[in-house]
């Protein structure tokens, strides 16, 4: 009964629009999926595949 219902989540999502703006809020989630997407590969084990790919992307960039 204590959860998060749907008016508490749409005032949530008010102030943060209200405090980064729209144009940001892209960028913020994109972060917060690498962010997930990273623990969750490394509570898989899965580091090392990780700096593999890391190495290869930036050898691509400095191109």
């Amino acid at each position: 009964m204590m959860g998060i219902r749907m008016p508490e989540i749409i005032v949530i999502a008010l102030i943060i629009l209200l405090l980064f703006g729209g144009k940001k809020i892209p960028d913020l989630m994109k972060g917060l999926g690498k962010g997930v997407r990273s623990f969750k590969d490394g509570v898989e084990g899965k580091e090392e595949n990780n700096l593999q790919d890391s190495n290869s992307e930036k050898t691509e960039n400095n191109e």
